[in-house]
């Protein structure tokens, strides 16, 4: 008895370190390169845009570690890409580790990094490039964590915007914050007064194809090098376009053959705007983009969604979704709230087509929460969040543990059974003492091969804990419960099933 009350209470003293294990969807991986992808205010011009591109590469090269920086602004001439003016996307390669200076480490980089490109406008996210890009193709979302803000007008979904930008910009954990400005474009307007170009022997079709010409410009030739092919494009000169006024002044030539300002036949003014306008499931959208640090996926939602709910009041028609990693990691629990009592049941149904008898069932069963109790101590320990990585760790820790429990109660069975045939020749009842004896002996033959399978699975898995390079934050956390909760299993296999199953079968003996 004292050793099941001594279970029971490791039991209850684990919720504390289990209470204290953050959750994740998946552990970030250390992809070697990253990818400085900050987001700019909206309404940047060309010019500044360039700029700004040319001095964030400055800033990032100028850190020791740092082997190369590749960057790029704006987006390709495909759908496939939808990339805006504000959005700059740079590559950024270091140095071998061995290389580094002592001490320094990505976290630590990562901090100087942040530091050191502090720009006006522009909010920072380091990311990895390979899971960034898988996750804005699900998603949308660059960042670990996104809201994405439903409604039917684009002014309000700014303003919530807006606001959730500065609720969230203090809490704890997030390293950067920002709201789409969903009307914050510029936009050039030419207004052709019909009366004043008809005046001229114009008409609007004529000034039209004077401004995209002249702006826009158009494909005139191509330059053929080898086998590429590169569109020749002829406009004017950026220093006749770069401004309002000068746009005003774009000369006209009327069949007359009379020169003539923009200005004279249209109004050109700068109008505000949507830079561009998001849809999902027929209603607007608008997005804000969170970047954390220091701080695990789930506890930082649930702080957050707390926050917004106290600071922030939805007006009606209006909802929150939120997305990025976040996305993956509730659907993820979903889908496992589903699969694990059925998976249990299996079990059960498996153990007991194998014993036919539900007290044994039970036994297992019941103690196999012990099992876990190392996985999650060592995972405290390690400092390690609750991930889909992990939860497949305990998975495999279950099976081996309930494994180890099938063997010893089979091996336990044999020796009572023949404990009780010899009981039977003696023509005797059978005494405690005999009970004891059969568990004693169904149990010792079992702890070489038990110490034997523990200590391989360890040693097989101290290799996958002490490696690094990519991939192994994820082999790590497998590995992890395998590791901890091997060392509980082997106790649960050793003692605790034969003290259970000695409090079972006494209470059918017959004392003489």
């Amino acid at each position: 008895k004292t050793i099941i009350v001594t279970a029971l209470v490791l039991v209850l003293i684990t919720v504390w370190p289990l209470s204290r294990l953050g959750t994740e969807f998946i552990p970030q991986f250390d992809e070697g390169d990253w990818m400085y992808m900050p987001t700019t205010l909206p309404a940047l011009s060309p010019g500044k845009a360039q700029q700004l591109l040319q001095q964030t590469n400055k800033l990032i090269k100028s850190v020791p570690e740092v082997k190369q920086v590749f960057g790029k602004i704006g987006r390709a001439e495909t759908a496939t890409d939808p990339a805006p003016l504000t959005m700059i996307e740079t590559v950024i390669q270091f140095t071998p580790r061995d290389k580094w200076r002592p001490g320094m480490t990505p976290d630590k980089l990562r901090k100087e990094l942040d530091q050191r490109v502090q720009l006006p406008g522009v909010t920072n996210a380091w990311v990895m490039p390979i899971r960034t890009r898988i996750d804005m193709l699900s998603t949308g979302i660059k960042t670990p964590v996104g809201i994405k803000i439903t409604g039917p007008s684009l002014d309000e979904i700014q303003v919530i915007g807006e606001k959730i930008e500065a609720t969230l910009r203090d809490l704890p954990g997030t390293a950067s914050v920002y709201a789409d400005r969903a009307v914050g474009g510029r936009y050039v307007n030419v207004d052709i007064d019909r009366e004043k170009a008809a005046r001229f022997g114009l008409n609007v079709s004529d000034i039209h194809e004077v401004v995209r010409l002249a702006v826009g410009g158009i494909n005139v030739t191509e330059t053929i090098e080898g086998l590429e092919r590169y569109p020749v494009n002829l406009r004017y000169p950026q220093t006749t376009r770069d401004s309002l006024e000068k746009l005003q002044m774009l000369p006209l030539i009327t069949k007359q053959n009379a020169h003539i300002a923009l200005a004279d036949v249209a109004d050109v003014y700068v109008a505000d705007g949507p830079p561009n306008i998001k849809s999902e499931n027929a209603r607007l959208t608008g997005w804000v983009l969170v970047d954390i640090a220091n701080i695990d996926l789930g506890t930082y939602i649930d702080t957050a969604k707390e926050a917004i709910s106290e600071n922030i009041t939805m007006p009606p028609g209006y909802t929150l979704l939120w997305t990025g990693q976040y996305e993956y990691m509730a659907r993820a629990q979903e889908r496992l709230k589903h699969l694990i009592p059925i998976t249990l049941l299996i079990i059960v149904l498996l153990l007991y087509l194998n014993f036919k008898n539900f007290t044994q069932v039970a036994i297992i069963m019941g103690a196999l929460p012990l099992a876990l109790i190392g996985g999650i101590w060592f995972l405290w320990l390690l400092n390690y969040n609750m991930s889909i990585a992990v939860g497949v760790g305990f998975i495999a820790l279950a099976g081996v543990s309930i494994e180890l429990g099938v063997v010893m109660l089979l091996y336990l069975n044999q020796a009572f059974k023949r404990q009780q045939e010899q009981v039977e020749r003696e023509n005797r009842s059978m005494t405690i003492e005999d009970l004891q004896g059969a568990i004693i002996d169904g149990a010792v033959m079992r702890v070489r091969p038990i110490m034997m399978t523990v200590l391989t699975i360890i040693i097989g898995l101290l290799p996958i804990m002490l490696g690094s390079g990519t991939g192994s934050e994820v082999m790590r956390r497998i590995a992890a419960p395998m590791v901890g909760g091997m060392v509980s299993s082997l106790l649960l296999s050793l003692i605790v099933i034969p003290t259970i199953y000695w409090l079972w079968k006494q209470h059918g003996l017959k004392y003489s």
